[in-house]
């Protein structure tokens, strides 16, 4: 990863909670080849979701990335797009997330999906906008880095950079 790039942390408002923080994106970033995080400068933790409508956003200079606070309860399966499910997060579909389910989604779904952002689609065109990935290229890229980084068990002690195993994906059951 990159050294030159910093963070920025604001106090969520009420009951909202930041989910991730600067060690478990570091530790995202680490896993990635250095192409890929060369554009980002700057990772923002703010409260700026609107509702709960926004998880995590780029700014218009394509270099930084915002994570969003959100409450400490909350089911993300409106999130997921097709090729998505709860389980694969380690969550049940119609129930509230656990934590672990929240983190691995801002991570491994939404922190990829807004550094997709971030690579150039069209090299030659002439409106910013049109020369990086859209929204469909980046969720695309978001779930290719999962797939990726899932497909080979990480040694970490914190499970959120895993897949869910089999034990955490029972305990689902009713």
């Amino acid at each position: 990863m990159p050294p030159e790039i910093k963070f920025s942390f604001t106090p969520a408002g009420g009951d909202r909670v930041h989910h991730v923080n600067e060690e478990d994106v570091r530790v995202v970033l680490s896993r990635l080849p250095p192409e890929v995080v060369r554009r980002l400068r700057l990772v923002h933790f703010n409260d700026r979701a609107r509702g709960n409508r926004r998880l995590g956003y780029v700014n218009q200079g394509r270099r930084e990335i915002a994570l969003c606070a959100l409450p400490p309860r909350v089911s993300l399966t409106a999130f997921l797009v097709k090729g998505q499910s709860c389980e694969q997060f380690g969550a049940r579909k119609g129930r509230q997330w656990p934590m672990l389910a929240v983190r691995r989604f801002m991570l491994y779904d939404v922190f990829l999906h807004e550094l997709g952002h971030l690579q150039i689609a069209r090299e030659r065109a002439s409106e910013i906008r049109r020369k990086f990935a859209d929204e469909k290229l980046a969720e695309a890229f978001a779930m290719e880095w999962c797939k990726r980084l899932w497909a080979e068990p990480f040694d970490h002690p914190d499970p959120v950079h895993n897949a869910p195993p089999p034990e955490e994906l029972a305990a689902l059951q009713p």
